[in-house]
């Protein structure tokens, strides 16, 4: 009489009492007039072996003289056991950390300090171009006697701009995008020192302060709301172009009240687009962002929200005091 376990594939014999397949040999195992049966998945027990026919599994049953074996919880025995459905995904929702993407997050952060150490040096060049004209007057007056010199830096801006904005190659490849962002912020500042020349040093001054303390307000507000300002890229990209028909108008029209209005609808715009810009850069819980390559691009955005802010800022000084 032999004794056939389909999930372990031994054999074992009452008549000489002997057990083959690997476990040791148990004296005497199903003696006592229990019938043989077929060993199903269900009569596994706890220690992994088909227990006596005839007696329920118990929980922390041992048969005496067999090894214990860890419980399976597949359903046939060799079956690999799967992980549940969604098992490692990432869940912004989730405080927790467990599944929390370490490796991502220490990227998005060394891209943001990239981008804003980029900017503090655009920042600072542009700032020692603007106090170059205004304290410096020998070169006020160089650059009064030459006009064009304005004209061959918007130019090159226009230019550098427009390489770094419509090709990738530009803007991602080192050093070419160095050269092209320096270029660029060198040319912004050049015309930027021209324009606050017009102006007395108190309203440059006075600009620059509400500059400053807008964009700070603007980037921490930035940083902790939960409004996604990154789904408003097109109706933004709109509101560009009304405000540059506005512009053309109000050549045909001088003034000082159409001034004023222009000027503060452009700086409510550009502060509304460093916003945006602030939380393309950042990621994360955001729609849409921008991609750690493109340093470049994000630091050349927040400049330019930046400078704008400040000029729309400056007009509407200067038209107040005119």
């Amino acid at each position: 009489m032999s004794y056939h376990n389909p999930g372990y594939n031994t054999t074992m014999q009452d008549s000489n009492n002997q057990y083959y397949g690997g476990f040791p040999q148990q004296p005497a195992y199903n003696h006592g007039g229990y019938p043989s049966q077929p060993y199903t998945p269900q009569q596994q027990g706890y220690s992994g072996y088909a227990p006596t026919p005839g007696f329920p599994p118990q929980p922390g049953f041992v048969q005496p003289g067999f090894p214990q074996y860890p419980p399976q919880n597949t359903e046939y025995m060799g079956q690999p056991q799967m992980p549940p459905a969604g098992y490692g995904a990432y869940d912004p929702e989730d405080q927790s950390g467990k599944d929390f993407d370490f490796t991502d997050q220490s990227i998005r952060r060394g891209f943001i300090r990239k981008v804003y150490s980029i900017l503090t040096v655009q920042l600072g060049i542009t700032l020692g171009f603007i106090a170059l004209f205004m304290y410096h007057r020998p070169t006020k007056l160089w650059v009064q006697q030459h006009p064009e010199m304005f004209w061959i830096a918007l130019g090159v801006m226009i230019v550098t701009l427009l390489s770094m904005a419509c090709c990738d190659s530009v803007r991602r490849k080192t050093p070419m995008n160095f050269i092209f962002l320096a270029i660029f912020t060198l040319a912004q500042s050049f015309l930027l020192g021209v324009t606050t020349a017009k102006f007395s040093s108190q309203e440059v001054l006075l600009a620059v302060g509400i500059t400053a303390a807008v964009c700070l307000g603007l980037t921490l507000f930035a940083f902790q709301t939960k409004w996604d300002f990154t789904v408003m890229g097109g109706v933004l990209f709109v509101a560009v172009i009304i405000l540059m028909l506005f512009g053309i108008i109000a050549i045909f029209f001088p003034g000082k009240t159409i001034t004023i209005v222009y000027a503060s609808i452009g700086a409510l715009l550009f502060s509304v687009y460093l916003v945006y810009d602030t939380q393309m850069m950042m990621g994360g819980k955001h729609k849409y962002s921008i991609s750690p390559e493109e340093y470049i691009f994000a630091a050349l955005s927040l400049y330019l929200d930046i400078i704008n802010i400040f000029m729309y800022i400056l007009t509407i000084i200067g038209a107040t005091r005119d």
